[in-house]
């Protein structure tokens, strides 16, 4: 099986072809194509190539498959015997795609 490392969103995932992953949002629509450049990392079966940092040539095409949000998450902060409190809540957004092919 052929396995991949890429790099988006300052992230590293190691994918391989039919994979589903969620990467931070990208700016494109559900059911386009995107593709990631930055391959550090090809493995097939005995052969492996590796970039310094990336491998020239190489690609990762996946099909973007939809953007969300990710569950909320409570920010709480609070001084001791001050009266201070403060409830915050962040709800960080993803692209979720799926790897259609690997080009090395």
């Amino acid at each position: 099986m052929k396995h991949a490392v890429i790099v988006t969103g300052g992230k590293q995932y190691r994918v391989a072809e039919g994979d589903v992953i969620f990467v931070e949002k990208l700016d494109v629509a559900a059911g386009e194509s995107v593709k990631f450049d930055q391959v550090l990392a090809v493995v097939d079966g005995e052969n492996a190539k590796f970039g310094a940092p990336v491998i020239e040539g190489a690609s990762v095409t996946a099909n973007v498959v939809k953007n969300g949000k990710s569950a909320k998450v409570r920010v709480y902060k609070m001084k001791p015997k001050k009266g201070y409190r403060r409830t915050q809540g962040h709800r960080q957004p993803y692209t979720k795609v799926q790897i259609e092919a690997i080009n090395a």
